[in-house]
């Protein structure tokens, strides 16, 4: 009963502090008063309550919030970032490592993911044989919404 509440109380108190360094104007914090540093705290609160409750679904949902976060900051305050939608593939990637070093299950998926993660932002051009890879990203450049719908969906009907 003690863990049950852990997560949002963690959450909480990270909100709590970025709203009193929003409220106190410190010069060092200015370039963290957008909505990309609350995706980071929420992501970090996950994360920290999964490795300290040993509860290994947060450690997946943590990282994605937590990377999803830190790419929208890196997008908004530096002109070196990498904006490339396989971003998101390494993100979910990253995500299944981190769990998989808890829960020994995810390893494949994860090196899988980042690896076609990082063929897709550093090819500028793809070999010839990995040209339908375009086609398919056409299409889910698209559809993308439906997918995340369905993806909602099947979470909600699954036991």
């Amino acid at each position: 009963m003690k863990t049950r509440y852990s997560p949002l109380a963690y959450i909480l108190i990270g909100t709590g502090i970025f709203f009193l360094l929003k409220e106190l104007k410190l010069p060092i914090f200015t370039d963290f008063y957008s909505w990309p540093t609350l995706l980071i705290i929420v992501g970090a609160a996950l994360l920290f309550h999964g490795y300290k409750a040993k509860d290994h679904q947060h450690l997946f949902s943590g990282t994605v919030i937590l990377g999803l976060g830190i790419h929208f900051h890196g997008k908004q305050h530096y002109i070196f970032w990498v904006d490339n939608w396989a971003v998101y593939i390494l993100i979910i990637g990253i995500a299944y490592i981190i769990r998989a070093l808890k829960t020994k299950k995810g390893y494949l998926i994860g090196i899988v993911l980042i690896s076609v993660s990082l063929l897709l932002i550093f090819s500028v051009e793809l070999p010839a044989p990995l040209n339908k890879v375009y086609q398919v990203t056409a299409v889910l450049d698209t559809f993308w919404p439906v997918i995340l719908i369905v993806l909602g969906f099947y979470w909600l009907k699954k036991k």
